[in-house]
């Protein structure tokens, strides 16, 4: 080597830091374990990316309660053992509830995984695998709390809070019990925290989460309710749309109904978990409501929140539902014209009761009633955006759909993303993602709005 009077300098190469590549399925419950577990190893040393050929370490986030996302998952898990073997020296990490439901059993079945870890544990992710990393500055994830770092996958300017974990109901088609555990609230203070953090980082639409939400608080000393933590919610500065998911209808109580009628900042959204609307099926289900309760809460809510707008979730196929058990979930579906519905099959797992039960529908039948339903609650959703034509709505900008020319694509508060429609909005310019502003519907079609700007942003 010269010497430095010629000119020559020694270079040092910096070694590169690990980097992570994770997958993550499932519920919007799993991608907020999904984004912790990415800040925790942002936070130890580990440089995220999205293509799993660059990654030392593979991560698949998985979800396994019913036989389709367990298929899901066990395929995901597949491709990236197929990435590892063509790539030696990779190790791949399984969490979520998949490793959670079969344990050793599913790395006796895939010797390629290296590290299981369930549903919890995941802050034992890092020491368990006893790779040095290199240190490198942590600034690019949102620190919620000291337990929980998180790096948003979703859109900046949208983010979920989940409030709880686990659930205490006993529906006969659900594992998530043994999955999660019984139901336990956040503290109140850690959420608040995490939310303050979320909207320092941009974030101008929470959507609360957990798998019972309007349960939260009856578990903490002091004892709490979901309108006390709404209350703190709504004071931090930057959010502006609250959104809540999984409102298990028994709890939706007349003080949570006034406050969200009295709030400027909480969506009038109702996701409702009904399963389904015949008295015998409910029943056997194990749920706690029976129609007459389902009808009274429409109607309790309507009145009170006259713009509300109410996505329902059902199972058709459940064991033993006859001809005439289907046609009055469909009557109820006809009769209650709800904004949006979501309709699963059933899923005959063997850890859950209704595995035990008789007179199972054959899954072409479970299908067919499927498809039905859905048929119907199509030409209801058409008739219910037609209506919507005219009316002056907020509109949270999400970003450009390319094809066939790029247009600025949003949502309004009716719209919760990836499972309802979305707006687009005519003309130019494109707008900026995170932007909140007045449009009015000028269009609509089965799914999805149209609308032009009416306005300055807000806010």
């Amino acid at each position: 080597m010269r010497g430095s009077g010629d000119g020559w300098k020694r270079r040092l190469k910096k070694p590169r830091a690990l980097r992570v590549g994770l997958i993550s399925l499932g519920c919007p419950k799993n991608v907020v374990d999904a984004e912790r577990l990415l800040g925790r190893f942002l936070e130890g040393g580990y440089e995220p990316t999205a293509n799993p050929e660059e990654a030392d370490l593979l991560v698949v986030n998985t979800c396994g309660f019913k036989a389709d996302a367990e298929a899901e998952s066990r395929e995901a898990i597949l491709e990236m053992a197929a990435l590892k073997a063509a790539h030696p020296g990779k190790r791949l990490v399984v969490t979520g509830c998949l490793a959670e439901r079969y344990g050793e059993r599913l790395r006796e079945e895939i010797p390629a995984i290296d590290l299981l870890a369930g549903t919890t544990g995941h802050d034992q992710v890092l020491g368990r695998l006893r790779i040095p990393i290199t240190p490198m500055p942590a600034a690019d994830f949102t620190h919620a709390s000291e337990l929980a770092p998180r790096v948003l996958t979703t859109l900046p300017h949208t983010a979920y809070l989940k409030i709880a974990e686990g659930c205490n109901n006993p529906c006969t088609f659900c594992i998530i019990p043994r999955l999660r555990g019984p139901f336990r609230s956040r503290p109140l203070e850690e959420i608040v925290a995490e939310a303050e953090a979320l909207a320092a980082g941009g974030v101008r639409e929470l959507i609360v989460v957990s798998q019972d939400t309007t349960l939260y608080g009856r578990d903490l000393m002091p004892r709490l309710s979901l309108v006390d933590l709404l209350a703190r919610l709504e004071r931090i500065r930057g959010i502006h749309w609250i959104r809540l998911m999984y409102l298990y209808p028994t709890l939706i109580t007349d003080a949570l109904l006034d406050h969200m009628a009295g709030s400027s900042r909480i969506l009038p959204y109702f996701d409702l978990p009904l399963q389904h609307a015949h008295g015998e099926t409910l029943r056997r289900m194990r749920r706690a409501e029976r129609p007459e309760d389902l009808y009274r809460l429409l109607e309790r809510i309507r009145r009170r929140l006259p713009e509300a707008v109410l996505r329902a979730v059902f199972i058709v196929g459940f064991p033993g539902e006859s001809v005439e058990e289907f046609a009055a979930l469909r009557a109820f579906v006809a009769e209650s014209r709800f904004d949006h519905v979501g309709v699963f099959t059933y899923s005959d797992e063997p850890e859950a009761a209704a595995f035990h039960l008789t007179d199972k529908i054959s899954a072409p039948e479970a299908e067919a009633r499927r498809e039905e339903l859905m048929l119907l609650q199509q030409g209801i959703s058409r008739e219910k955006l037609a209506g919507l034509v005219g009316q002056r709505l907020e509109l949270l900008v999400d970003g450009v759909e390319s094809r066939p020319a790029p247009v600025s694509v949003g949502r309004t508060p009716g719209q919760a993303p990836e499972v309802d429609g979305i707006t687009r909005v005519e003309g130019r310019p494109l707008l900026k993602p995170g932007t909140l502003l007045p449009v009015v519907i000028t269009g609509s079609r089965d799914y999805d709005l149209t609308a032009r700007i009416a306005g300055a942003p807000l806010r």
